[in-house]
């Protein structure tokens, strides 16, 4: 046995303690997820040379208050250190459902969120298996808390254990989002390719806190995100075939007129700044109010929208068969 030192971690990771003793350790059916948090965001760049540092070793990492256990591993890039835990395929997912809905939620709504991020989880590590991780832990992905489950979280994973939604006998990719607003998104419109099982259908979330909201945005700090100085207006230039705003016009002072999608506003911004592209605008002053409906891309299954429909009797298999039409549960086995 070895102690195991990540003090270059300390920074950047905000790393608040690191307290194991780490040993080789080896899994069979497991994922790979690189940690990241609002500290530390990068990803390795495409073409970014990595190099391993010491063995893979098991232990328990602490990240910004957060534990990690299972294999652990530390790769220096030319931009930084990373951070990549290995850890069993299913309690990856207990984790990761905890982490993204409720644990006091309905139970067919827990067992529809286990599908769907494991579903999710196998489509990465298939499309994946020969990186250095196969996803994220944040919402670049799904959202992933380390050693963190719940016994009810616990129940809905194993009573669904290694069932996942295919399409052609194939994983599919399983988007999802918190709250739709009236209707899901088209991902055409989001990511630009159709998918045979994703259409845009009917939600009810209106127990969500992002059912409606509003957003009062300086003009300034719209300036500062897209780089664009001296904004004299913004209106609507195109709606998505679901009614989302699509593409925006923004006047300068400098008389040139730049078109920016509504997705792409809402990276620059920020995910929660912009909850959604189902919003209107008007200009208050030095400030734009954005009115909207809804949380997330839009696309697939809406969590809030799955909790409304368990609670009125809906079985787990029905809401998938709601969100991901022309799909099929079979049974995945780790590898």
């Amino acid at each position: 046995m070895k102690a195991f030192s990540l003090k270059t971690c300390l920074v950047l990771f905000s790393l608040i303690a690191v307290s194991c003793q780490l040993s080789a350790v080896a899994y069979a059916a497991t994922i790979k997820v690189l940690i990241l948090d609002e500290n530390y965001s990068r990803v390795p760049g495409k073409n970014e040379q990595l190099e391993k540092i010491g063995d893979k070793m098991k232990g328990d990492l602490l990240v910004s208050g957060v534990h990690y256990t299972g294999a652990i591993e530390v790769w220096k890039g030319q931009n930084g250190l990373y951070v990549i835990n290995e850890i069993p395929f299913e309690d990856y997912i207990k984790s990761v459902v905890l982490a993204e809905v409720g644990a006091n939620w309905e139970m067919e709504a827990l067992k529809a969120q286990a599908v769907v991020s494991r579903t999710y989880a196998v489509y990465q590590k298939n499309a994946n298996g020969n990186s250095y991780y196969h996803l994220t832990s944040s919402v670049l992905h799904q959202v992933y808390k380390g050693n963190s489950s719940d016994t009810r979280i616990a129940y809905a994973v194993e009573k669904t254990s290694g069932e996942i939604l295919t399409f052609n006998n194939k994983p599919i990719e399983a988007f999802y989002h918190s709250t739709a607003g009236d209707r899901t998104e088209l991902p055409e419109e989001v990511f630009g390719k159709s998918y045979p099982y994703l259409k845009s259908v009917q939600a009810s979330c209106e127990a969500s806190p992002y059912w409606v909201w509003e957003r009062n945005i300086p003009i300034s700090e719209i300036e500062k995100s897209l780089n664009i100085s001296g904004i004299k207006g913004i209106k609507i230039k195109s709606y998505t075939a679901t009614g989302r705003t699509k593409e925006l016009e923004i006047d300068s002072e400098s008389e040139q007129t730049a078109t920016i999608k509504s997705t792409e506003l809402r990276r620059l911004l920020g995910w929660q700044k912009l909850p959604s592209t189902n919003f209107s605008l008007v200009r208050d002053n030095d400030s734009i109010i954005f009115e909207g409906k809804g949380y997330g891309h839009g696309v697939g299954l809406c969590q809030w929208s799955a909790l409304e429909m368990a609670k009125k009797g809906k079985s787990y298999k029905e809401i998938l068969s709601s969100f991901y039409p022309g799909t099929e549960i079979q049974l995945y086995e780790g590898r």
